[in-house]
Protein backbone atom coordinates (compact mmCIF):
# COMPACT_ATOMS: atom_id res chain seq x y z
CA UNK A 1 0.00 0.00 0.00
CA UNK A 2 1.47 3.29 -1.34
CA UNK A 3 1.70 6.55 1.34
CA UNK A 4 -1.44 7.99 -0.51
CA UNK A 5 -3.63 4.75 -0.01
CA UNK A 6 -2.48 4.41 3.52
CA UNK A 7 -3.76 8.54 4.30
CA UNK A 8 -6.93 7.53 2.61
CA UNK A 9 -7.34 4.97 4.76
CA UNK A 10 -6.86 6.39 7.59
CA UNK A 11 -8.54 9.14 6.91
CA UNK A 12 -11.84 7.43 6.01
CA UNK A 13 -11.46 5.18 9.22
CA UNK A 14 -10.51 8.91 11.37
CA UNK A 15 -13.85 10.15 10.30
CA UNK A 16 -15.90 7.06 11.19
CA UNK A 17 -14.91 7.74 14.73
CA UNK A 18 -16.08 11.18 15.00
CA UNK A 19 -19.76 11.52 16.94
CA UNK A 20 -21.38 14.80 17.74
CA UNK A 21 -21.61 15.87 21.05
CA UNK A 22 -25.48 16.35 21.02
CA UNK A 23 -25.80 12.47 20.36
CA UNK A 24 -27.04 9.27 22.51
CA UNK A 25 -24.55 6.80 23.60
CA UNK A 26 -26.40 4.12 20.88
CA UNK A 27 -24.62 6.52 18.15
CA UNK A 28 -21.18 6.56 19.96
CA UNK A 29 -21.15 2.94 20.20
CA UNK A 30 -21.95 3.26 16.53
CA UNK A 31 -18.77 5.30 15.87
CA UNK A 32 -16.68 2.65 18.15
CA UNK A 33 -18.16 -0.14 15.64
CA UNK A 34 -17.34 1.78 12.51
CA UNK A 35 -14.19 3.27 13.44
CA UNK A 36 -12.47 -0.09 14.72
CA UNK A 37 -9.87 2.15 16.95
CA UNK A 38 -11.65 1.37 20.04
CA UNK A 39 -12.38 5.40 20.93
CA UNK A 40 -14.80 7.40 19.29
CA UNK A 41 -14.41 11.30 19.05
CA UNK A 42 -16.66 13.57 20.35
CA UNK A 43 -16.92 16.98 18.78
CA UNK A 44 -18.93 20.15 18.61
CA UNK A 45 -20.58 22.35 16.02
CA UNK A 46 -17.21 23.84 15.24
CA UNK A 47 -15.77 20.44 15.22
CA UNK A 48 -13.75 20.99 17.65
CA UNK A 49 -12.78 17.72 20.04
CA UNK A 50 -14.39 18.26 23.47
CA UNK A 51 -13.84 14.74 24.35
CA UNK A 52 -13.13 11.21 23.80
CA UNK A 53 -15.09 7.97 24.52
CA UNK A 54 -14.11 4.29 25.27
CA UNK A 55 -15.32 0.66 25.34
CA UNK A 56 -15.34 1.40 29.04
CA UNK A 57 -16.87 4.87 29.47
CA UNK A 58 -19.65 3.30 27.38
CA UNK A 59 -19.93 0.05 29.41
CA UNK A 60 -19.74 2.15 32.78
CA UNK A 61 -22.53 4.59 31.85
CA UNK A 62 -24.96 1.39 31.20
CA UNK A 63 -23.88 -0.49 34.31
CA UNK A 64 -24.95 2.76 36.31
CA UNK A 65 -28.29 2.67 34.83
CA UNK A 66 -28.00 4.82 31.83
CA UNK A 67 -29.78 3.57 28.09
CA UNK A 68 -28.61 3.21 25.37
CA UNK A 69 -30.84 6.96 24.04
CA UNK A 70 -29.29 8.71 26.74
CA UNK A 71 -27.56 11.86 25.81
CA UNK A 72 -23.38 10.81 25.59
CA UNK A 73 -22.57 14.14 26.75
CA UNK A 74 -22.83 13.14 30.62
CA UNK A 75 -20.52 10.80 29.89
CA UNK A 76 -17.42 12.19 27.79
CA UNK A 77 -14.13 12.02 28.98
CA UNK A 78 -12.91 15.43 28.88
CA UNK A 79 -9.18 15.16 30.00
CA UNK A 80 -7.40 13.36 26.74
CA UNK A 81 -4.13 13.63 25.32
CA UNK A 82 -3.57 15.08 21.90
CA UNK A 83 -0.67 16.14 19.60
CA UNK A 84 -0.85 19.19 17.16
CA UNK A 85 -0.06 18.54 13.42
CA UNK A 86 4.01 19.21 13.81
CA UNK A 87 4.25 16.50 15.64
CA UNK A 88 6.94 13.89 15.10
CA UNK A 89 6.70 10.33 14.86
CA UNK A 90 9.64 10.13 17.11
CA UNK A 91 7.70 12.30 19.25
CA UNK A 92 3.87 10.99 19.82
CA UNK A 93 5.33 7.15 19.93
CA UNK A 94 7.41 8.67 22.54
CA UNK A 95 4.24 9.88 24.16
CA UNK A 96 1.83 6.96 23.60
CA UNK A 97 4.91 4.61 25.52
CA UNK A 98 5.28 6.44 28.08
CA UNK A 99 1.51 7.20 29.03
CA UNK A 100 0.01 3.01 27.77
CA UNK A 101 -2.14 4.85 25.45
CA UNK A 102 -3.01 3.59 21.49
CA UNK A 103 -4.94 6.70 19.83
CA UNK A 104 -3.84 10.04 20.28
CA UNK A 105 -5.75 12.94 18.29
CA UNK A 106 -4.18 15.64 16.13
CA UNK A 107 -5.28 19.08 16.92
CA UNK A 108 -4.84 22.26 14.84
CA UNK A 109 -4.94 25.81 17.19
CA UNK A 110 -8.52 25.93 17.10
CA UNK A 111 -8.72 22.60 18.73
CA UNK A 112 -10.44 21.09 15.60
CA UNK A 113 -9.80 17.43 15.35
CA UNK A 114 -7.65 17.26 12.29
CA UNK A 115 -6.40 13.54 12.53
CA UNK A 116 -5.52 10.96 14.69
CA UNK A 117 -2.01 8.79 15.48
CA UNK A 118 -2.91 5.03 16.11
CA UNK A 119 0.02 3.10 17.76
CA UNK A 120 -0.29 0.41 15.53
CA UNK A 121 0.13 2.34 12.44
CA UNK A 122 3.32 4.37 14.06
CA UNK A 123 4.56 0.91 14.88
CA UNK A 124 4.77 0.22 10.98
CA UNK A 125 3.23 -3.16 9.47
CA UNK A 126 5.40 -5.21 10.90
CA UNK A 127 8.93 -5.63 11.78
CA UNK A 128 11.43 -5.93 9.23
CA UNK A 129 14.62 -7.91 9.19
CA UNK A 130 17.21 -5.55 8.74
CA UNK A 131 19.39 -4.12 11.36
CA UNK A 132 20.58 -0.96 12.31
CA UNK A 133 23.69 0.13 13.14
CA UNK A 134 23.82 3.94 14.88
CA UNK A 135 27.24 5.42 14.75
CA UNK A 136 27.21 6.94 18.46
CA UNK A 137 30.74 7.37 19.77
CA UNK A 138 31.67 10.77 18.80
CA UNK A 139 33.08 13.23 20.87
CA UNK A 140 31.06 16.34 19.41
CA UNK A 141 34.49 18.86 19.60
CA UNK A 142 32.54 21.24 17.46
CA UNK A 143 29.97 21.63 19.51
CA UNK A 144 31.63 22.11 22.95
CA UNK A 145 31.30 23.08 25.91
CA UNK A 146 28.15 21.17 25.48
CA UNK A 147 29.71 17.86 24.91
CA UNK A 148 32.07 18.30 27.58
CA UNK A 149 29.92 16.34 29.70
CA UNK A 150 26.92 15.09 27.76
CA UNK A 151 28.01 12.57 24.13
CA UNK A 152 26.90 14.39 21.35
CA UNK A 153 23.88 12.19 20.37
CA UNK A 154 22.30 12.38 23.76
CA UNK A 155 22.04 16.36 22.86
CA UNK A 156 18.70 17.18 23.95
CA UNK A 157 16.11 18.33 20.75
CA UNK A 158 12.34 19.35 21.79
CA UNK A 159 13.06 17.64 25.57
CA UNK A 160 14.40 14.29 23.86
CA UNK A 161 18.13 13.15 23.13
CA UNK A 162 19.04 13.12 19.27
CA UNK A 163 19.54 9.42 19.62
CA UNK A 164 16.55 8.45 20.97
CA UNK A 165 14.56 10.37 18.33
CA UNK A 166 16.81 8.32 16.17
CA UNK A 167 15.73 4.81 17.67
CA UNK A 168 12.24 5.70 18.04
CA UNK A 169 12.04 6.54 14.65
CA UNK A 170 13.77 3.39 13.32
CA UNK A 171 11.27 1.28 15.76
CA UNK A 172 7.95 3.08 13.62
CA UNK A 173 9.67 2.14 10.93
CA UNK A 174 9.58 -2.04 11.16
CA UNK A 175 13.38 -2.08 12.67
CA UNK A 176 13.72 -4.00 16.05
CA UNK A 177 17.22 -5.11 16.55
CA UNK A 178 20.18 -2.29 16.75
CA UNK A 179 23.52 -1.73 17.31
CA UNK A 180 24.98 1.49 18.73
CA UNK A 181 29.13 1.77 18.42
CA UNK A 182 29.97 3.55 21.19
CA UNK A 183 33.00 5.47 22.53
CA UNK A 184 32.83 8.76 24.09
CA UNK A 185 30.59 8.72 27.33
CA UNK A 186 29.38 5.77 26.68
CA UNK A 187 27.69 4.38 29.79
CA UNK A 188 25.77 7.14 29.54
CA UNK A 189 24.24 5.71 26.52
CA UNK A 190 24.06 2.49 27.87
CA UNK A 191 22.28 3.33 30.96
CA UNK A 192 19.45 5.57 29.09
CA UNK A 193 18.89 3.08 26.15
CA UNK A 194 19.85 -0.78 28.36
CA UNK A 195 18.42 -3.79 26.36
CA UNK A 196 16.37 -1.50 24.21
CA UNK A 197 13.15 -3.57 25.76
CA UNK A 198 11.41 -0.23 27.20
CA UNK A 199 11.64 1.40 23.83
CA UNK A 200 9.95 -2.20 22.03
CA UNK A 201 13.61 -3.02 20.30
CA UNK A 202 16.81 -5.34 20.85
CA UNK A 203 19.86 -2.55 21.02
CA UNK A 204 23.24 -4.15 21.34
CA UNK A 205 26.74 -2.13 21.97
CA UNK A 206 29.61 -2.02 19.63
CA UNK A 207 32.31 -1.02 22.14
CA UNK A 208 34.85 0.90 20.33
CA UNK A 209 38.38 0.83 22.96
CA UNK A 210 39.56 3.91 20.15
CA UNK A 211 37.33 5.48 17.47
CA UNK A 212 37.14 3.54 14.73
CA UNK A 213 35.47 6.15 12.23
CA UNK A 214 32.37 6.16 9.89
CA UNK A 215 32.48 2.55 9.08
CA UNK A 216 35.13 0.48 11.48
CA UNK A 217 32.87 -0.38 13.70
CA UNK A 218 31.12 -2.62 10.98
CA UNK A 219 34.14 -5.11 12.17
CA UNK A 220 32.70 -5.55 15.45
CA UNK A 221 29.33 -6.92 14.79
CA UNK A 222 29.34 -10.12 16.53
CA UNK A 223 27.89 -12.20 13.43
CA UNK A 224 27.00 -11.08 9.97
CA UNK A 225 23.69 -10.35 8.69
CA UNK A 226 21.45 -11.83 6.66
CA UNK A 227 20.16 -8.92 5.29
CA UNK A 228 21.04 -5.35 4.06
CA UNK A 229 22.60 -3.17 7.51
CA UNK A 230 21.43 0.14 7.49
CA UNK A 231 23.95 2.38 9.02
CA UNK A 232 23.70 5.76 9.84
CA UNK A 233 25.03 8.47 12.24
CA UNK A 234 23.64 9.03 15.50
CA UNK A 235 23.02 12.92 15.53
CA UNK A 236 20.46 13.21 12.69
CA UNK A 237 17.27 15.06 13.10
CA UNK A 238 15.25 13.13 10.78
CA UNK A 239 11.81 11.48 9.24
CA UNK A 240 13.08 9.88 6.58
CA UNK A 241 11.27 7.11 4.66
CA UNK A 242 13.25 3.74 5.70
CA UNK A 243 11.12 1.41 4.28
CA UNK A 244 11.44 2.85 0.48
CA UNK A 245 15.53 3.83 1.13
CA UNK A 246 15.62 -0.14 2.15
CA UNK A 247 13.07 -1.31 -0.78
CA UNK A 248 15.08 0.61 -3.06
CA UNK A 249 18.41 -1.20 -2.00
CA UNK A 250 17.47 -4.12 -2.65
CA UNK A 251 15.34 -3.99 -5.62
CA UNK A 252 18.32 -2.59 -7.63
CA UNK A 253 20.91 -5.48 -6.61
CA UNK A 254 23.37 -2.64 -4.92
CA UNK A 255 26.57 -3.60 -3.13
CA UNK A 256 25.98 -0.11 -1.30
CA UNK A 257 23.49 3.13 -1.11
CA UNK A 258 24.10 6.16 -0.44
CA UNK A 259 21.90 8.61 1.26
CA UNK A 260 21.77 11.74 -0.43
CA UNK A 261 20.53 15.44 0.07
CA UNK A 262 20.46 18.49 -2.66
CA UNK A 263 22.75 21.04 -1.45
CA UNK A 264 22.58 24.31 -3.04
CA UNK A 265 24.36 27.66 -2.91
CA UNK A 266 23.70 30.78 -4.45
CA UNK A 267 26.86 33.24 -5.32
CA UNK A 268 25.56 36.83 -4.40
CA UNK A 269 27.31 38.10 -7.16
CA UNK A 270 27.01 38.81 -10.60
CA UNK A 271 29.54 35.52 -11.94
CA UNK A 272 31.66 36.71 -15.25
CA UNK A 273 32.82 34.24 -17.73
CA UNK A 274 36.11 35.05 -19.12
CA UNK A 275 38.84 33.78 -21.53
CA UNK A 276 42.12 35.33 -22.84
CA UNK A 277 41.16 38.57 -20.95
CA UNK A 278 37.56 39.31 -22.32
CA UNK A 279 33.90 39.11 -21.03
CA UNK A 280 32.22 36.41 -22.51
CA UNK A 281 28.93 36.60 -20.68
CA UNK A 282 27.46 37.47 -16.98
CA UNK A 283 25.32 35.41 -14.74
CA UNK A 284 24.03 37.58 -12.11
CA UNK A 285 23.79 35.05 -8.94
CA UNK A 286 23.60 31.75 -10.12
CA UNK A 287 22.25 28.31 -8.08
CA UNK A 288 24.86 26.30 -7.70
CA UNK A 289 24.01 22.16 -6.62
CA UNK A 290 25.35 19.61 -5.40
CA UNK A 291 24.45 15.50 -4.17
CA UNK A 292 25.86 15.12 -0.74
CA UNK A 293 26.24 12.61 1.81
CA UNK A 294 23.98 12.80 3.92
CA UNK A 295 25.69 9.85 6.67
CA UNK A 296 22.67 7.14 6.09
CA UNK A 297 23.77 4.11 4.42
CA UNK A 298 22.63 0.87 3.12
CA UNK A 299 25.25 -1.85 2.97
CA UNK A 300 24.77 -5.44 1.52
CA UNK A 301 26.67 -8.03 4.53
CA UNK A 302 29.09 -9.11 2.40
CA UNK A 303 31.05 -5.76 2.79
CA UNK A 304 31.45 -6.05 6.40
CA UNK A 305 34.37 -8.55 5.83
CA UNK A 306 36.36 -6.02 3.39
CA UNK A 307 36.21 -3.78 7.30
CA UNK A 308 39.52 -3.90 8.43
CA UNK A 309 39.60 -5.25 12.95
CA UNK A 310 41.24 -3.02 15.03
CA UNK A 311 41.98 0.15 13.35
CA UNK A 312 39.82 3.74 11.68
CA UNK A 313 37.73 3.41 8.90
CA UNK A 314 35.53 5.66 6.93
CA UNK A 315 32.18 5.12 4.59
CA UNK A 316 33.34 6.74 2.26
CA UNK A 317 36.63 4.95 1.58
CA UNK A 318 33.89 1.42 1.54
CA UNK A 319 32.39 3.31 -1.19
CA UNK A 320 35.11 4.25 -3.07
CA UNK A 321 36.07 0.09 -2.58
CA UNK A 322 33.36 -0.99 -4.40
CA UNK A 323 33.42 1.48 -7.26
CA UNK A 324 37.19 0.34 -7.92
CA UNK A 325 35.49 -2.75 -8.31
CA UNK A 326 32.76 -2.01 -10.26
CA UNK A 327 30.16 -2.79 -8.31
CA UNK A 328 26.91 -0.92 -8.12
CA UNK A 329 26.56 2.02 -5.68
CA UNK A 330 23.03 3.61 -5.38
CA UNK A 331 22.20 7.57 -4.88
CA UNK A 332 19.27 7.68 -2.91
CA UNK A 333 17.64 11.31 -2.20
CA UNK A 334 16.55 12.04 1.36
CA UNK A 335 13.96 14.52 0.92
CA UNK A 336 12.28 14.70 4.06
CA UNK A 337 12.83 16.77 7.10
CA UNK A 338 16.43 15.95 7.82
CA UNK A 339 19.55 17.93 10.18
CA UNK A 340 22.70 16.66 10.73
CA UNK A 341 23.22 18.06 14.40
CA UNK A 342 27.31 18.47 14.24
CA UNK A 343 28.04 22.56 14.75
CA UNK A 344 26.43 24.58 17.35
CA UNK A 345 24.03 26.51 14.35
CA UNK A 346 22.95 23.26 13.26
CA UNK A 347 21.51 22.41 17.22
CA UNK A 348 20.46 25.83 17.05
CA UNK A 349 18.32 25.10 13.93
CA UNK A 350 16.99 21.50 15.06
CA UNK A 351 15.78 23.00 18.62
CA UNK A 352 13.85 26.39 16.55
CA UNK A 353 10.09 26.51 18.19
CA UNK A 354 11.17 24.42 21.48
Amino acid sequence: MNPEQKSARARVRFEKCVVHVSKTLLDAMGALEAGVVRIALVIDDRERLVGVLTDGNIRRAILAGASTSAPLEPHVQRQFISVPPTAGRAEVLDLMQALTIEQVPVLDDERRLVGLHLFRDLLGVGARPNWAVVLAGGEGLRLRPLTETVPKPMLKVAGRPILERLVLHLIGHGIRRMFLSVNYLAQQIREHFGSGEKFGCRIEYLEEAEPLGTGGCLALLPERSTTPLLVLNGDLVTQFDVGTLLDGHASDSRALTVGVRTHQYTVPLGVIQTEEGRVQGIQEKPTFSWQTNAGIYVVSPELCDRVPKGRPFQMPDLIADCLDRGEAVGAHPIEDDWIDVGRASELKRARAGE
